[in-house]
């Protein structure tokens, strides 16, 4: 199989499961696969929109009912969220709002959420928001990054052979120096 018959089979799957607790890069990715036409950029943003809600919604509630006990399981999880937990108490609603923009505390974050005095629906509707933002937005730096990355490759290819000439040269290059340091390189002893 190719490509757009793997994408067509499992693209919206794969972006579901990416999506889900991180996923940026691959919602970008589903962007650009929908510019190519392998995706849609509706579908796209619709797969990571619920997967974003599905994993925010799952990480609240594991807050909220076994917070003690996952972080005590997880110690790197337990030290960024009580880093960010005092912040997240005074802070609930622009925290909600731009966790999904925050790498690295997509999962703490709404974990500590969870462990706040926010209740379960106001988390529920501030993340339908956030969440719709969030998908919309990465999948369309993705379709419009593949416009700019199309552009680059349709106009390489008037400069393949000597980008291939260049390549070649620069790994001769390395080859020369990495067999050459070798033989000067005298045991010590």
């Amino acid at each position: 199989m190719d490509l757009p018959a793997h994408l067509h089979s499992y693209g919206y799957a794969l972006i579901f499961l990416g999506t889900f607790a991180e996923g940026e890069s691959l919602l970008v990715l589903g962007g650009i696969f929908a510019h190519r036409g392998y995706l849609d950029l509706g579908g796209v943003i619709a797969t990571s929109f619920l997967a974003a809600i599905c994993g925010d919604q799952l990480f609240f509630h594991l807050g909220r009912k076994h917070a003690k006990g996952l972080l005590t399981r997880f110690p790197r999880l337990r030290d960024k969220v009580n880093m960010s937990l005092h912040r997240v108490e005074q802070h609930q609603v622009k925290v909600v709002l731009g966790m999904r923009f925050l790498w690295g505390l997509r999962v703490a974050l709404p974990v500590a959420l969870g462990l706040t005095s926010m209740s379960a629906r106001r988390f529920f509707w501030l993340n339908l928001l956030s969440a719709a933002v969030w998908s919309s937005v990465f999948a369309s730096i993705g379709f419009f990054a593949g416009e700019v990355f199309s552009r680059i490759v349709d106009d390489l290819h008037r400069y393949e052979k000597w980008i291939a000439a260049a390549l070649l040269a620069v790994g001769a290059l390395v080859l020369y120096v990495r067999w050459h340091g070798a033989r000067k390189v005298k045991p010590a002893g």
